[in-house]
């Protein structure tokens, strides 16, 4: 294999989940592909194949708390409290204090129903 494809290899052992993920979309857009399973291009089977390889391919997920804008703490605060069923107290350390871990071990839909949540009310957030 050559230089520039033991390149591409690498870097895309390197990408997440969602990452991987993102790039399958960007792929289907840029090359007019269709990734479903009845299909499946070789560029998704590579994809899949490099994050079942780096250990990627998993079914729980870390959310952390990466940015809340001071004008949003309020509205973050009630939904990290609704999310987490933490206090009030213990809501405002987080939001107070970010980056903060939210949740360990989430499952894919939770990941989403939480980023979508909080990112409706002005935090960003990251998954891991």
């Amino acid at each position: 294999m050559n230089e520039k494809l033991t390149t591409i290899i690498d870097q895309l052992k390197t990408l997440t989940l969602l990452e991987a993920a993102e790039l399958v979309k960007e792929i289907e857009t840029t090359f007019g592909v269709d990734t479903s399973v009845s299909s499946a291009p070789v560029a998704a089977v590579a994809v899949a194949a490099v994050a079942e390889d780096a250990g990627e391919a998993k079914d729980e997920f870390d959310i952390t708390l990466t940015e809340v804008p001071a004008d949003k703490k309020i509205a973050v605060l009630k939904i990290v409290r609704n999310l987490t069923g933490l206090g009030l107290k213990e809501s405002k350390e987080i939001v107070d204090n970010v980056p903060k871990l939210l949740k360990e071990g989430a499952t894919k839909a939770e990941i989403d129903d939480m980023t979508k949540e909080l990112e409706a009310a002005g935090a960003k957030v990251s998954v891991k």
